[in-house]
């Protein structure tokens, strides 16, 4: 494990007290073992400091937990990436569904 996947990581992680995202720059190692990190970091908004204590473990990601089959899991992963235009679609039609689904999947 290196420094630059560190700071990667905490980049990704918010302040506590105003909510910004920190920046590689916001933040120094301090010093790790083994999977243990020590760092000091300083909010690039509000300034305030804080000191994390970070484990971040190598190995085989998590094996995923579900209920699709292999082949639903091979079709899902063909589609293509949910847009802001699909929720926003969605949105709309739920706003004046009126929960009808006989009416909405049968045969008319």
């Amino acid at each position: 494990m290196d420094e630059k996947f560190i700071k990667k990581l905490v980049s990704a992680l918010k302040c506590g007290v105003c909510g910004q995202q920190y920046e590689g720059s916001s933040f120094s190692v301090l010093g790790h073992r083994n999977e243990m990190w020590f760092l000091n970091v300083t909010c690039p908004t509000c300034q305030t400091q804080a000191m994390m204590a970070i484990v971040v473990k190598e190995g085989k990601p998590a094996k995923i937990v579900t209920e699709l089959t292999e082949a639903e899991l091979a079709k899902f992963a063909q589609e293509s990436t949910l847009e802001s235009d699909d929720v926003i679609d969605i949105h709309n039609f739920l706003k004046s569904f009126d929960g009808d689904f006989s009416k909405l999947f049968g045969k008319n």
